[in-house]
Protein backbone atom coordinates (compact mmCIF):
# COMPACT_ATOMS: atom_id res chain seq x y z
CA UNK A 1 0.00 0.00 0.00
CA UNK A 2 1.42 3.37 -1.05
CA UNK A 3 2.26 5.80 1.71
CA UNK A 4 0.08 8.93 1.78
CA UNK A 5 1.56 12.44 1.72
CA UNK A 6 0.43 12.92 5.31
CA UNK A 7 2.15 9.72 6.44
CA UNK A 8 5.28 10.57 4.48
CA UNK A 9 5.50 14.05 6.02
CA UNK A 10 4.91 12.71 9.53
CA UNK A 11 7.82 10.32 9.02
CA UNK A 12 10.03 13.12 7.66
CA UNK A 13 9.11 15.33 10.62
CA UNK A 14 9.82 12.65 13.20
CA UNK A 15 13.17 11.85 11.59
CA UNK A 16 14.14 15.52 11.53
CA UNK A 17 13.22 16.01 15.19
CA UNK A 18 15.30 12.99 16.22
CA UNK A 19 18.27 14.18 14.17
CA UNK A 20 17.99 17.70 15.59
CA UNK A 21 18.47 16.40 19.14
CA UNK A 22 21.72 14.73 18.11
CA UNK A 23 22.92 17.81 16.24
CA UNK A 24 22.19 20.11 19.19
CA UNK A 25 24.98 18.42 21.12
CA UNK A 26 27.38 17.90 18.20
CA UNK A 27 30.83 19.44 18.46
CA UNK A 28 32.09 21.99 15.96
CA UNK A 29 34.58 19.41 14.73
CA UNK A 30 31.82 16.88 14.07
CA UNK A 31 29.77 19.41 12.12
CA UNK A 32 32.78 20.60 10.12
CA UNK A 33 33.75 17.01 9.32
CA UNK A 34 30.26 16.43 7.95
CA UNK A 35 30.42 19.58 5.83
CA UNK A 36 33.85 18.58 4.51
CA UNK A 37 32.53 15.13 3.60
CA UNK A 38 29.63 16.77 1.75
CA UNK A 39 32.14 18.99 -0.10
CA UNK A 40 34.03 15.90 -1.31
CA UNK A 41 30.82 14.13 -2.29
CA UNK A 42 29.68 17.15 -4.30
CA UNK A 43 33.02 17.38 -6.10
CA UNK A 44 32.70 13.73 -7.07
CA UNK A 45 29.11 14.25 -8.23
CA UNK A 46 29.56 17.41 -10.30
CA UNK A 47 28.96 15.71 -13.66
CA UNK A 48 25.80 13.98 -12.42
CA UNK A 49 24.44 17.15 -10.80
CA UNK A 50 25.01 19.31 -13.89
CA UNK A 51 23.43 16.60 -16.06
CA UNK A 52 20.38 16.50 -13.78
CA UNK A 53 20.16 20.29 -14.02
CA UNK A 54 20.12 20.05 -17.82
CA UNK A 55 17.12 17.72 -17.57
CA UNK A 56 15.34 20.37 -15.46
CA UNK A 57 16.36 23.16 -17.86
CA UNK A 58 15.00 21.25 -20.87
CA UNK A 59 11.67 20.69 -19.11
CA UNK A 60 11.58 24.34 -18.04
CA UNK A 61 12.13 25.55 -21.62
CA UNK A 62 9.43 23.18 -22.86
CA UNK A 63 7.07 24.55 -20.20
CA UNK A 64 7.88 28.15 -21.23
CA UNK A 65 9.21 29.13 -17.80
CA UNK A 66 9.95 32.86 -17.76
CA UNK A 67 13.50 34.15 -18.16
CA UNK A 68 13.93 35.15 -14.50
CA UNK A 69 13.10 31.64 -13.30
CA UNK A 70 15.27 30.07 -15.99
CA UNK A 71 18.19 32.18 -14.80
CA UNK A 72 17.63 31.08 -11.21
CA UNK A 73 17.29 27.44 -12.21
CA UNK A 74 20.44 27.09 -14.30
CA UNK A 75 23.55 25.54 -12.76
CA UNK A 76 26.66 26.31 -14.79
CA UNK A 77 30.15 25.01 -13.94
CA UNK A 78 30.95 28.50 -12.64
CA UNK A 79 27.87 28.56 -10.39
CA UNK A 80 28.67 25.05 -9.18
CA UNK A 81 32.16 26.24 -8.26
CA UNK A 82 30.54 29.14 -6.40
CA UNK A 83 28.35 26.68 -4.47
CA UNK A 84 31.44 24.77 -3.35
CA UNK A 85 33.18 27.99 -2.34
CA UNK A 86 30.13 28.96 -0.28
CA UNK A 87 30.35 25.61 1.49
CA UNK A 88 34.05 26.16 2.25
CA UNK A 89 33.19 29.58 3.64
CA UNK A 90 30.58 28.08 5.97
CA UNK A 91 33.11 25.53 7.23
CA UNK A 92 35.48 28.40 8.04
CA UNK A 93 32.86 30.38 9.96
CA UNK A 94 32.93 30.54 13.75
CA UNK A 95 30.40 28.17 15.27
CA UNK A 96 27.91 30.30 17.23
CA UNK A 97 26.43 27.40 19.21
CA UNK A 98 27.34 27.32 22.90
CA UNK A 99 28.53 30.93 22.96
CA UNK A 100 27.84 32.43 26.39
CA UNK A 101 27.36 36.19 26.72
CA UNK A 102 26.19 38.84 29.19
CA UNK A 103 27.36 36.95 32.27
CA UNK A 104 26.69 38.93 35.44
CA UNK A 105 26.28 38.26 39.16
CA UNK A 106 22.94 38.97 40.79
CA UNK A 107 22.65 40.19 44.41
CA UNK A 108 21.69 36.63 45.42
CA UNK A 109 25.06 35.33 44.26
CA UNK A 110 23.77 33.47 41.22
CA UNK A 111 25.53 34.18 37.93
CA UNK A 112 23.23 34.83 35.00
CA UNK A 113 23.92 34.82 31.26
CA UNK A 114 22.72 33.75 27.84
CA UNK A 115 23.77 30.78 25.71
CA UNK A 116 23.30 30.56 21.94
CA UNK A 117 21.41 27.41 20.88
CA UNK A 118 19.95 25.95 17.65
CA UNK A 119 16.32 26.56 16.72
CA UNK A 120 15.81 22.82 16.19
CA UNK A 121 14.18 21.88 12.89
CA UNK A 122 14.02 24.31 9.97
CA UNK A 123 11.55 23.82 7.14
CA UNK A 124 12.42 25.56 3.90
CA UNK A 125 10.26 26.01 0.80
CA UNK A 126 11.89 27.56 -2.24
CA UNK A 127 11.61 27.86 -6.01
CA UNK A 128 14.00 27.40 -8.91
CA UNK A 129 17.45 27.85 -7.38
CA UNK A 130 19.07 24.44 -6.76
CA UNK A 131 22.10 26.13 -5.16
CA UNK A 132 19.79 27.04 -2.26
CA UNK A 133 19.59 23.33 -1.40
CA UNK A 134 23.27 23.31 -0.48
CA UNK A 135 23.34 26.78 1.08
CA UNK A 136 20.45 26.00 3.39
CA UNK A 137 21.74 22.54 4.30
CA UNK A 138 25.22 23.81 5.15
CA UNK A 139 23.99 26.69 7.29
CA UNK A 140 21.53 24.44 9.12
CA UNK A 141 24.18 21.83 9.89
CA UNK A 142 26.77 24.36 11.06
CA UNK A 143 24.22 25.95 13.39
CA UNK A 144 23.16 22.56 14.81
CA UNK A 145 19.75 22.41 13.14
CA UNK A 146 18.08 19.66 11.16
CA UNK A 147 16.43 20.87 7.96
CA UNK A 148 13.60 19.75 5.70
CA UNK A 149 13.92 21.15 2.18
CA UNK A 150 11.10 21.38 -0.35
CA UNK A 151 12.32 22.76 -3.69
CA UNK A 152 10.17 23.69 -6.65
CA UNK A 153 8.98 21.02 -9.08
CA UNK A 154 10.97 22.73 -11.84
CA UNK A 155 14.24 21.87 -10.01
CA UNK A 156 13.30 18.35 -8.86
CA UNK A 157 16.08 16.47 -10.69
CA UNK A 158 18.77 18.98 -9.67
CA UNK A 159 17.72 18.97 -6.03
CA UNK A 160 17.58 15.18 -5.83
CA UNK A 161 21.10 14.93 -7.29
CA UNK A 162 22.44 17.47 -4.79
CA UNK A 163 20.57 15.71 -1.97
CA UNK A 164 22.15 12.38 -2.89
CA UNK A 165 25.62 13.92 -2.51
CA UNK A 166 24.68 15.53 0.81
CA UNK A 167 23.33 12.20 2.14
CA UNK A 168 26.53 10.47 1.05
CA UNK A 169 28.61 13.04 2.95
CA UNK A 170 26.50 12.80 6.10
CA UNK A 171 26.75 9.01 6.15
CA UNK A 172 30.50 9.10 5.56
CA UNK A 173 30.92 11.49 8.50
CA UNK A 174 28.72 9.47 10.87
CA UNK A 175 26.15 12.27 11.26
CA UNK A 176 22.43 11.34 11.24
CA UNK A 177 21.39 11.06 7.59
CA UNK A 178 18.05 12.68 8.37
CA UNK A 179 19.76 15.89 9.48
CA UNK A 180 19.11 17.03 5.91
CA UNK A 181 16.02 15.78 4.09
CA UNK A 182 15.02 16.94 0.62
CA UNK A 183 11.39 16.06 -0.10
CA UNK A 184 11.09 13.66 -3.01
CA UNK A 185 7.65 14.80 -4.11
CA UNK A 186 6.49 17.92 -6.01
CA UNK A 187 2.99 17.48 -4.53
CA UNK A 188 1.78 20.81 -3.12
CA UNK A 189 0.07 18.90 -0.29
CA UNK A 190 3.54 18.27 1.17
CA UNK A 191 3.93 22.03 1.70
CA UNK A 192 0.58 22.18 3.48
CA UNK A 193 1.76 19.44 5.84
CA UNK A 194 5.21 20.95 6.42
CA UNK A 195 3.89 24.34 7.51
CA UNK A 196 1.35 22.87 9.93
CA UNK A 197 3.57 20.52 11.95
CA UNK A 198 4.69 22.60 14.97
CA UNK A 199 5.42 19.39 16.88
CA UNK A 200 8.25 18.67 14.42
CA UNK A 201 9.15 21.99 12.76
CA UNK A 202 10.32 25.09 14.65
CA UNK A 203 10.54 27.67 11.86
CA UNK A 204 9.61 27.93 8.17
CA UNK A 205 11.70 29.86 5.65
CA UNK A 206 9.97 30.44 2.28
CA UNK A 207 11.97 31.72 -0.70
CA UNK A 208 10.13 32.35 -3.93
CA UNK A 209 7.42 34.38 -5.57
CA UNK A 210 5.02 36.62 -3.74
CA UNK A 211 2.15 34.14 -4.20
CA UNK A 212 4.10 31.35 -2.51
CA UNK A 213 5.11 33.48 0.44
CA UNK A 214 1.61 34.91 0.93
CA UNK A 215 0.24 31.35 1.00
CA UNK A 216 2.82 30.23 3.55
CA UNK A 217 2.24 33.28 5.73
CA UNK A 218 -1.54 32.81 5.69
CA UNK A 219 -1.60 29.05 6.30
CA UNK A 220 1.44 28.33 8.50
CA UNK A 221 1.06 27.20 12.11
CA UNK A 222 4.83 27.50 12.52
CA UNK A 223 6.76 30.81 12.83
CA UNK A 224 7.86 32.15 9.42
CA UNK A 225 11.02 34.07 8.42
CA UNK A 226 10.16 35.75 5.13
CA UNK A 227 10.29 38.55 2.64
CA UNK A 228 7.47 39.03 0.15
CA UNK A 229 9.42 40.74 -2.63
CA UNK A 230 12.48 42.81 -3.40
CA UNK A 231 11.39 46.25 -4.60
CA UNK A 232 14.78 47.92 -4.12
CA UNK A 233 15.70 51.57 -4.76
CA UNK A 234 18.75 53.66 -5.58
CA UNK A 235 18.45 57.39 -4.83
CA UNK A 236 20.86 59.70 -6.65
CA UNK A 237 20.94 62.68 -4.29
CA UNK A 238 21.75 66.26 -5.40
CA UNK A 239 25.30 66.07 -4.00
CA UNK A 240 26.08 62.70 -5.56
CA UNK A 241 29.35 62.09 -7.38
CA UNK A 242 27.86 61.14 -10.75
CA UNK A 243 30.98 59.18 -11.68
CA UNK A 244 30.06 56.89 -8.77
CA UNK A 245 26.33 57.04 -9.41
CA UNK A 246 26.48 55.84 -13.03
CA UNK A 247 28.17 52.44 -12.45
CA UNK A 248 26.21 51.87 -9.22
CA UNK A 249 22.84 52.51 -10.89
CA UNK A 250 23.83 50.36 -13.87
CA UNK A 251 25.11 47.48 -11.72
CA UNK A 252 22.17 47.54 -9.31
CA UNK A 253 19.77 46.99 -12.22
CA UNK A 254 21.63 44.97 -14.84
CA UNK A 255 24.13 42.75 -12.98
CA UNK A 256 21.38 40.12 -12.71
CA UNK A 257 17.69 40.74 -13.29
CA UNK A 258 15.99 37.78 -11.62
CA UNK A 259 17.24 38.41 -8.08
CA UNK A 260 15.58 40.02 -5.08
CA UNK A 261 18.36 42.60 -4.52
CA UNK A 262 18.21 44.10 -8.01
CA UNK A 263 17.10 47.74 -8.18
CA UNK A 264 13.55 48.15 -9.47
CA UNK A 265 13.10 51.93 -9.02
CA UNK A 266 15.66 54.68 -9.62
CA UNK A 267 15.04 57.97 -7.79
CA UNK A 268 16.92 61.06 -8.98
CA UNK A 269 17.06 64.47 -7.31
CA UNK A 270 15.66 67.22 -9.55
CA UNK A 271 18.91 69.20 -9.21
CA UNK A 272 20.95 66.56 -11.06
CA UNK A 273 18.24 64.93 -13.18
CA UNK A 274 18.95 66.99 -16.34
CA UNK A 275 22.59 65.92 -16.28
CA UNK A 276 22.29 62.38 -14.89
CA UNK A 277 19.23 60.89 -16.59
CA UNK A 278 20.41 61.17 -20.23
CA UNK A 279 23.75 59.61 -19.31
CA UNK A 280 22.27 56.66 -17.39
CA UNK A 281 19.49 56.20 -19.98
CA UNK A 282 22.15 55.71 -22.66
CA UNK A 283 23.76 52.95 -20.59
CA UNK A 284 20.40 51.27 -19.97
CA UNK A 285 19.60 51.46 -23.70
CA UNK A 286 22.76 49.47 -24.44
CA UNK A 287 21.42 46.77 -22.08
CA UNK A 288 17.93 46.99 -23.62
CA UNK A 289 16.33 48.04 -20.32
CA UNK A 290 12.83 49.52 -20.70
CA UNK A 291 12.37 52.71 -18.66
CA UNK A 292 9.01 53.67 -17.18
CA UNK A 293 9.20 57.24 -15.97
CA UNK A 294 7.29 59.98 -14.18
CA UNK A 295 6.25 63.07 -16.13
CA UNK A 296 9.51 64.88 -15.36
CA UNK A 297 11.55 61.85 -16.49
CA UNK A 298 9.56 61.84 -19.74
CA UNK A 299 10.19 65.56 -20.23
CA UNK A 300 13.95 65.08 -19.85
CA UNK A 301 14.32 61.84 -21.81
CA UNK A 302 11.55 62.26 -24.39
CA UNK A 303 8.20 60.74 -25.17
CA UNK A 304 9.74 57.37 -26.01
CA UNK A 305 9.84 56.70 -22.26
CA UNK A 306 6.84 54.63 -21.12
CA UNK A 307 4.69 56.58 -18.62
CA UNK A 308 4.96 55.07 -15.14
CA UNK A 309 1.71 54.08 -13.43
CA UNK A 310 1.04 53.88 -9.70
CA UNK A 311 1.45 50.11 -9.99
CA UNK A 312 4.98 50.50 -11.39
CA UNK A 313 6.22 52.04 -8.14
CA UNK A 314 5.14 48.87 -6.29
CA UNK A 315 6.44 46.36 -8.84
CA UNK A 316 9.34 43.93 -8.57
CA UNK A 317 10.00 43.36 -12.28
CA UNK A 318 12.73 40.69 -12.03
CA UNK A 319 13.57 41.64 -15.62
CA UNK A 320 14.94 44.46 -17.83
CA UNK A 321 12.34 47.05 -16.80
CA UNK A 322 13.06 49.98 -14.49
CA UNK A 323 10.79 52.62 -12.94
CA UNK A 324 12.34 56.11 -12.78
CA UNK A 325 11.14 59.06 -10.72
CA UNK A 326 12.51 62.57 -10.28
CA UNK A 327 12.11 63.77 -6.67
CA UNK A 328 12.46 67.14 -4.96
CA UNK A 329 14.98 65.99 -2.37
CA UNK A 330 15.78 63.62 0.49
CA UNK A 331 12.39 63.81 2.22
CA UNK A 332 10.42 62.89 -0.90
CA UNK A 333 12.85 60.07 -1.73
CA UNK A 334 12.54 58.55 1.75
CA UNK A 335 8.75 58.96 1.73
CA UNK A 336 8.59 57.18 -1.64
CA UNK A 337 10.81 54.30 -0.50
CA UNK A 338 8.93 53.74 2.75
CA UNK A 339 5.56 53.85 0.96
CA UNK A 340 6.25 51.76 -2.14
CA UNK A 341 9.29 49.69 -1.18
CA UNK A 342 9.38 46.19 0.25
CA UNK A 343 11.79 46.95 3.14
CA UNK A 344 14.50 44.88 1.45
CA UNK A 345 17.45 47.01 0.29
CA UNK A 346 17.78 50.70 -0.56
CA UNK A 347 20.81 52.83 -1.38
CA UNK A 348 21.65 56.54 -1.47
CA UNK A 349 24.37 58.02 -3.67
CA UNK A 350 25.69 61.21 -2.06
CA UNK A 351 28.82 62.96 -0.82
CA UNK A 352 26.83 64.67 1.96
CA UNK A 353 27.52 62.64 5.10
CA UNK A 354 24.78 64.34 7.11
CA UNK A 355 22.10 63.46 4.54
CA UNK A 356 23.48 59.94 4.26
CA UNK A 357 23.10 59.51 8.03
CA UNK A 358 19.48 60.68 7.79
CA UNK A 359 18.84 58.16 5.03
CA UNK A 360 20.31 55.37 7.16
CA UNK A 361 18.13 56.30 10.13
CA UNK A 362 14.84 56.93 8.35
CA UNK A 363 14.64 54.31 5.58
CA UNK A 364 12.80 51.32 7.05
CA UNK A 365 14.59 48.48 5.23
CA UNK A 366 16.59 45.43 6.24
CA UNK A 367 19.68 46.74 4.40
CA UNK A 368 20.37 50.45 3.85
CA UNK A 369 23.44 51.51 1.89
CA UNK A 370 25.53 54.57 1.07
CA UNK A 371 27.33 54.77 -2.29
CA UNK A 372 27.02 51.06 -3.05
CA UNK A 373 24.98 48.78 -5.32
CA UNK A 374 21.96 47.03 -3.83
CA UNK A 375 23.40 43.79 -5.26
CA UNK A 376 25.64 43.60 -2.17
CA UNK A 377 22.64 42.63 -0.01
CA UNK A 378 23.58 38.98 0.10
CA UNK A 379 24.80 36.54 2.73
CA UNK A 380 27.95 35.69 0.77
CA UNK A 381 28.85 39.36 0.28
CA UNK A 382 28.11 40.11 3.96
CA UNK A 383 30.59 37.44 5.05
CA UNK A 384 27.93 35.01 6.27
CA UNK A 385 29.30 32.27 4.01
CA UNK A 386 25.84 31.80 2.54
CA UNK A 387 22.30 32.71 3.45
CA UNK A 388 19.15 30.77 4.09
CA UNK A 389 17.14 33.75 2.92
CA UNK A 390 16.61 37.46 3.40
CA UNK A 391 14.15 38.58 6.02
CA UNK A 392 12.22 41.83 5.84
CA UNK A 393 10.52 41.02 9.15
CA UNK A 394 11.65 42.93 12.23
CA UNK A 395 11.47 40.17 14.82
CA UNK A 396 14.10 37.46 15.27
CA UNK A 397 16.06 37.99 12.05
CA UNK A 398 16.36 40.87 9.56
CA UNK A 399 18.28 41.06 6.30
CA UNK A 400 20.40 38.15 5.04
CA UNK A 401 19.88 35.23 7.43
CA UNK A 402 23.08 33.32 8.15
CA UNK A 403 24.19 31.17 11.07
CA UNK A 404 23.08 33.51 13.84
CA UNK A 405 19.61 33.87 12.31
CA UNK A 406 19.18 30.11 12.72
CA UNK A 407 19.87 30.27 16.44
CA UNK A 408 18.19 31.52 19.57
CA UNK A 409 19.37 32.25 23.09
CA UNK A 410 18.38 30.73 26.38
CA UNK A 411 19.05 32.02 29.87
CA UNK A 412 21.59 30.07 31.90
CA UNK A 413 22.18 30.30 35.64
CA UNK A 414 25.29 29.26 37.61
CA UNK A 415 24.62 28.75 41.28
CA UNK A 416 26.47 27.44 44.34
CA UNK A 417 23.64 26.21 46.52
CA UNK A 418 21.50 29.37 46.50
CA UNK A 419 17.80 29.11 47.28
CA UNK A 420 15.22 31.79 46.78
CA UNK A 421 14.25 33.58 49.99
Amino acid sequence: MQESIEQYMQTVGQQARTASRVLAGASTQTKNNALSAIYTALQNSETAILAANQVDMTKAHNNNLDSALLDRLELTPTRFKGMLQGLKDVIALTDPIGEITDMAFRPTGIQLGKMRVPLGVVGMIYESRPNVTLEAASLALKSGNAIILRGGSEALESNQAIAAAIQHGLTAAGVPEHAVQVLNTPDRAAVGQLITMPEYVDVIVPRGGKGLIERITNEARVPVIKHLDGNCHVFVEAQADLQKALPIALNAKTHRYGVCNAMETLLVDENVAEEFLPRIAELYAEKKVELRGCAETQRILGESIVPATEEDWYTEYLGPILAVKVVTGLDEAIEHINKYGSHHTDSIITENFSLARQFLARVDSSSVMINASTRFADGFEYGLGAEIGISTDKIHARGPVGLEGLTSQKWIVFGDGQIRQ
